[in-house]
């Protein structure tokens, strides 16, 4: 990163802007999660859960906790042989994050809560970073019995049943939005001076 210019301007203030939503605590629960899922798959791990903005990034970077925890809950969708050792090169580690993201989008992830790689990789956004891990465990969290609850649970489908009877008596009821004039009209009303038609 140390080849990129620093910032000015504009796009200064919008980093900044960027960096002011980061949230350190929910970053570190997002951290804790990701331990505990790799974990609990078999996979022994043990990494700093700072959640501090440079920790964070520092841990991420490489793209191979990521890659152990898109392995943790989807078996097999990275070879072994790509997380025997971290990757040096920097490509290999774009190839980790991407393949992560690109797991978490057919998991259910939506498009605006998923992140691009150099949002990671480059520091740019990393909000959106912690963004995805929370909903990508939010997704998981109906099927998968392992860690602790860390997020609320989602909300279940309910569905009412209305008989016809209910449906016409609805009908005939006036509904609050809708309000009431209480027999004001606007007769007699003038906005301004009215127009004289007169030679």
């Amino acid at each position: 990163m140390s080849w990129r210019a620093s910032k000015s301007g504009i796009s200064r203030d919008f980093q900044s802007k960027l960096n002011s939503k980061y949230d350190p605590e929910l970053a570190c629960t997002c951290l804790k999660w990701a331990r505990d899922v790799i974990v609990d798959s078999g996979d022994e791990i043990h990494f700093d859960l700072a959640g501090d903005q440079d920790s964070f990034h520092a841990l991420l970077k490489n793209g191979t906790v990521l890659a152990r925890l898109a392995n943790a809950l989807f078996p097999g969708t990275i070879a072994p042989h790509k997380l025997q050792q971290p990757p040096k090169l920097a490509f290999k580690q774009m190839e980790l994050i991407e393949l992560f993201v690109l797991k978490a989008k057919e998991f259910g992830v939506p498009d605006h809560e998923t992140f691009q790689t150099v949002d990671l990789y480059e520091r740019q956004n990393l909000h959106q970073v912690v963004l995805c891990l929370q909903s990508l465990a939010r997704k998981t969290k109906p099927g998968y019995s392992g860690p602790p609850d860390y997020w609320p649970k989602k909300a279940a489908k309910h569905v009412r049943e209305f008989t016809e009877e209910q449906m016409k008596a609805g009908q005939n009821v006036i509904g609050l939005q809708m309000g009431t004039n209480k027999g004001a009209s606007q007769a007699g009303m003038n906005m301004g001076k009215s127009r004289m038609i007169i030679d």
